[in-house]
């Protein structure tokens, strides 16, 4: 994997060693997560975040533990950090860090204090929501340490204070039971009880969302560091709480050899492809219903059908995890209803509103046949890919249905927005997109293909899958091309004067990265042309990927930035979004291109936001500063695949 660590000068400062996540998953939705400089800049920060009943639906658990060194001398130096809604940062222990490392996806700090140096490690038990904090004296000594517990326990997108119930702290042996949610473990456990107020977290700030939060300092920690080599450790789980982990050290020794066999079966062709093996990891977890799913983004989201179908490839084909991949597929493929596949709303409620999931769907099913050659899988799962091909010619919900005049996907309804540029300000939605949207009917003609293939390698005909698919082949080369050189991005759109179902229609040309599905896919309906390409290269291509609108046009948003109103309204609406260099790249692979350039950006970008990872999306203006989840699915997987293409 990449070498990824720094020295003094960042973990130093505070806007750079603050602004570099990491992650480290539990494998069924939950995590730990934090900053470089140990500064927690987010509300869904801490060393124990808990998944409920759905990955999304998470608790925040153990917040920090905070250490402090008493050194031979009687001194007492403090290595944790905070921000308060003061404005003040104390402690300032990143001030004291001389190095940061990520090692098989780990975090390792190194505190210098003179002679005394202090290493901490940090891992999750794999598939269980256990987090182990190993702290080992590298050099000097003797010294004592001190670990502070700040706790709380909580919805993940909320806050809590004091003016409401303290939360109830009960001892046991070794530490103390929270809320009867999750346990503390460790040596010398000193019970505390008191809040700390007002604690600020700067990205909710930047997000326009409520920053600050009261956690409850539950008690601390300590023990003797005597000699180098000598530890001190922390466990804390949620679950079966009378069923204790392994010590701390083997939890971490489990967790570094997992993440190598991950990475060792992913069979990488260079260190960049085995760290974004590593982080497509993150994504696949066990549900509390002991299902494969595919975790979106973290840390706010849960899981999403669209982005699993776009994911599949990158997350289970091209990191062998193929059997995983299959038990998915099946999983979703029960959840059709009408034609259209469930989408697993963070809501937790089912709920049947995209038009392009259900069609990614049977791109992922075609991948996973053509690339395992697991043909039974295909049989099996016909007559259920059949009920969408049926549903979408005599029409289903929205909408959505096969224009007869044409062979073309049609959709939409009143306030509704169902492509995945989906994105809503008090409701109403920012680019609904109703006709027909050029990534919809290029992926309906990619699967009908696939189906048709599927379909004859079960010794059937598909006779009436091959006359659709030439109809809506043909009428999308028609209708589709623009006099400036590119492709609508919706045709038989209402025109802005008339409401939905109006009589004026009108087809939008906003130059959109929507139409590079129509050369990428790989039943793709137009051949590539380079000038075209290039054109919207030149239009929409940043060292991220490409922007969701070319930055000319008059609804062009440069900065995902402010509240929610402000970035919801600019989601798709100039924003880049990484995942899309997935489909440019195999556009211009297809257009004879060379894109041996087009990786070095978001390459360098493992180092930046989201270590290890890809973010979900960044700001369409130069520098194009990262934004959204650090860590995001499509993003990783997208990259992963695309590159494992090129080598």
């Amino acid at each position: 994997m990449i070498d990824i660590h720094f020295g003094p000068q960042i973990c130093g400062d505070l806007t750079s060693a603050a602004s570099r996540e990491w992650l480290v998953p539990d494998g069924l939705g939950g995590y730990a997560m934090g900053t470089v400089g140990g500064l927690r800049t987010r509300r869904y920060h801490g060393l124990l975040v808990v998944p409920g009943e759905t990955p999304a639906s998470r608790q925040v658990g153990l917040v920090s533990l905070d250490p402090a060194v008493t050194l031979p001398s009687g001194a007492r130096v403090r290595l944790g950090a905070h921000e308060w809604a003061s404005g003040d940062v104390d402690p300032r222990g990143f001030e004291l860090l001389e190095r940061f490392d990520l090692v098989d996806g780990l975090p390792r700090w190194r505190w210098r204090i003179g002679a005394v140096v202090i290493e901490r490690e940090l891992a999750m038990l794999p598939g269980r929501s256990c987090v182990a904090v190993v702290h080992r004296l590298v050099a000097g000594g003797p010294v004592r340490l001190e670990l502070s517990a700040a706790c709380t326990w909580r919805d993940a997108h909320g806050e809590r204070r004091a003016d409401g119930p303290i939360p109830q702290v009960e001892a046991v042996a070794d530490g103390a039971v929270v809320e009867g949610a999750y346990r503390l473990a460790g040596p010398g456990w000193a019970p505390e009880g008191q809040w700390w107020l007002g604690v600020h977290h700067r990205e909710e700030a930047n997000r326009g969302l409520h920053p600050d939060e009261d956690l409850w300092y539950a008690g601390r920690f300590s023990g003797e560091l005597e000699r180098p080599g000598d530890t001190v450790s922390v466990r804390a789980w949620a679950g079966r709480l009378d069923e204790e982990p392994p010590p701390a050290t083997e939890i971490v020794a489990t967790a570094r050899r997992r993440n190598r066999q991950v990475v060792a079966a992913a069979k990488p062709t260079d260190d960049v492809a085995a760290t974004l093996a590593l982080a497509a990891d993150a994504f696949v977890v066990r549900t509390n219903h002991a299902a494969v799913d595919v975790v979106a983004g973290y840390p706010w989201f849960g899981a999403w059908s669209r982005d699993t179908m776009i994911s599949y490839e990158g997350l289970f084909l091209c990191t062998g995890r193929a059997d995983e991949g299959r038990e998915l597929l099946r999983a979703y493929a029960a959840t059709l209803s009408e034609g259209m596949l469930a989408n697993t709303a963070d809501t937790g409620r089912v709920e049947y509103n995209t038009v392009d999931g259900t069609l990614w769907f049977l791109h992922a099913v075609s991948r996973h046949v053509s690339v395992t050659g697991d043909t039974d899988l295909g049989d099996e799962l016909l007559p259920a890919l059949r009920t969408v091909i049926d549903a979408h010619v005599a029409g289903t919900r929205y909408g959505i249905r096969v224009d007869p005049t044409d062979g073309l996907l049609t959709q939409g309804a009143a306030g509704t927005a169902l492509t995945w540029m989906d994105a809503r300000v008090y409701g109403v939605p920012v680019t609904p997109r109703t006709g027909k949207p050029v990534e919809v009917n290029a992926l309906w003609i990619n699967g009908l293909a696939g189906l048709a293939e599927l379909t004859e390698l079960a010794g059937q005909s598909a006779d009436e899958l091959w006359r659709h698919h030439g109809q809506a082949t043909a009428s999308f080369r028609e209708r589709f091309p623009t006099p400036t050189g590119w492709l609508h991005d919706v045709l038989d759109a209402p025109a802005p004067a008339y409401p939905l179902g109006g009589a004026a229609l009108h087809d939008d040309d906003a130059l959109r990265p929507n139409q590079l599905l129509a050369w990428s896919l790989p039943y793709a309906p137009m051949e590539p042309d380079e000038a075209t390409l290039r054109r919207i290269a030149d239009g929409l291509l940043t060292p991220l990927g490409p922007r969701s609108l070319v930055p000319d046009a008059t609804e062009f948003v440069g900065r995902h930035r402010g509240g929610p109103a402000d970035r919801d309204g600019g989601y798709h609406q100039g924003t880049v979004w990484p995942w899309l260099l997935g489909p440019y790249v195999d556009a211009a692979r297809r257009g004879k291109m060379s894109v041996d350039d087009v990786f070095v950006g978001i390459e360098a970008h493992l180092m930046e936001y989201g270590i290890g990872s890809v973010s979900e999306t960044a700001d369409g203006l130069a520098p194009h500063t990262a934004t959204g989840c650090p860590f995001q699915a499509w993003s990783v997987a997208e990259l992963l695949r695309v590159r494992r293409k090129s080598q």
